[in-house]
């Protein structure tokens, strides 16, 4: 297990966060400057902080928050609290998976590895394999 505690303590960069979410938004990847704005746009809401309020977001925002958390880098938990007047609050929160995203950082060095010579078992298949039978 990778050294648990200084990943989950430490600050997560901008470069890690747009290295993360290019290599997760698809198997292609994300041009570099179009994660960098994402990053930096996320990274604007999270500050130094390791958790957010939902309701600070706008729509289009939250579109985005949604997608990451499609990918793993992002996620949500609630919070219930019992107002004054015996009511329940939900309090709805986003954080940083940064499990997930050193996964995603660590990916790109692994898939560079794979292509030093270890194929896959779906490699070897032709394009016949792929076509859907009628």
């Amino acid at each position: 297990m990778k050294n648990e505690r200084s990943l989950n303590d430490s600050t997560l960069t901008l470069d890690e966060l747009t290295l993360a979410i290019r290599n997760g938004i698809d198997k292609e990847g994300m041009p570099d400057e179009q994660a960098k704005e994402m990053a930096q746009h996320i990274l604007n809401f999270f500050g130094y902080s390791e958790r957010i309020i939902d309701n600070i977001l706008e729509p289009e925002d939250r579109d985005a928050f949604y997608m990451l958390e499609d990918t793993g880098i992002l996620t949500t938990e609630r919070e219930e609290t019992t107002l004054y007047d015996g009511r329940e609050w939900r309090i709805h929160y986003w954080l940083f998976r940064k499990e997930r995203i050193h996964e995603l950082i660590d990916e790109k060095a692994s898939m560079e590895g794979d292509a030093t010579g270890s194929l896959s078992v779906y490699d070897e298949l032709g394009d016949e394999a792929w076509q859907r039978g009628q």
